[in-house]
């Protein structure tokens, strides 16, 4: 990571634990000048990410808005890293798969290097720039409007694109895990795409670590009765646990691979 890309990282990371950061205290605790300091807020608020105040900056998070993907990358890295790893096991040789943007998702598809005769659909750029080059991969992009940041496609056109294909089994990001509102997202066009991928699969797998229980975003996706399995690191709390058994859902455990049902 260059060192520009890691100021701005720890910077988001401190506004997402605390709301707001001063220039004076990011340039002391980043041993930088207070100029370097404001032209990296300058560059996030640019990008969406924060919003620029007196002295500092302040979050611009609400249920409607995700945490930047440069921020989610740095998170729970070593969970990530063992869900995608896990949830590549469960891929064979020749399958049809959907993956869905994120974090955890790109972990996963880094575990499917080498992988043969596989057909792998994504709205994801970063994914699907993993497997451009692979003689073994049949690549589909879906199409649609691509979201600057993310790097991702959403719209109507993606939407469609997956109404019209059927795949062996779908990976699945989502924004929050919840008892009673379910799967939830940020972004409604996101979370539109979505319902479409879910309706795509014959096997729909969810891959989030534990900081997703519990948590409502923006937009509904859909109930615990529309996925087959959680690829996890973590026992979900007893609420949520609870409805997940109450579906059917299987849920692996990435660290030691233990498998409730």
């Amino acid at each position: 990571m260059s060192l520009p890309n890691f100021r701005r990282s720890y910077i988001l990371q401190q506004i997402e634990k605390l709301g707001s950061v001063t220039v004076a205290d990011l340039a002391n605790d980043l041993d930088v000048s207070g100029m370097t300091i404001r032209r990296d807020l300058d560059e996030l608020e640019k990008d969406g990410l924060v919003r620029r105040v007196h002295g500092g900056a302040v979050s611009v998070r609400g249920r409607s808005n995700a945490p930047p993907f440069m921020l989610r990358v740095t998170q729970a890295v070593e969970a990530k890293r063992a869900i995608g790893s896990f949830a590549a096991t469960l891929v064979a040789d020749g399958d049809s798969i959907a993956l869905d943007i994120g974090s955890t998702t790109l972990e996963l598809a880094k575990s499917l290097s080498g992988r043969r005769n596989l057909t792998i659909i994504t709205p994801s750029l970063r994914i699907a720039n993993l497997f451009i080059n692979q003689p073994d991969v049949h690549l589909i992009l879906p199409g649609g409007i691509a979201r600057p940041g993310e790097a991702s496609l959403i719209g109507e056109m993606t939407r469609q694109a997956f109404q019209g294909v059927f795949v062996d089994r779908l990976f699945l990001g989502v924004g929050g895990i919840d008892a009673q509102f379910g799967l939830t997202e940020y972004d409604q066009d996101d979370a539109l795409v979505k319902q479409a991928m879910i309706k795509s699969a014959k096997e729909v797998i969810v891959v989030a670590d534990a900081s997703k229980f519990g948590k409502v975003a923006f937009a509904h996706i859909a109930p615990f009765s529309a996925i087959h399995k959680l690829v996890t690191d973590q026992l979900p709390p007893k609420p949520i646990l609870m409805k997940l058994n109450e579906a059917r859902v299987k849920i692996h455990l990435a660290e030691n691979t233990t498998q409730h049902q």
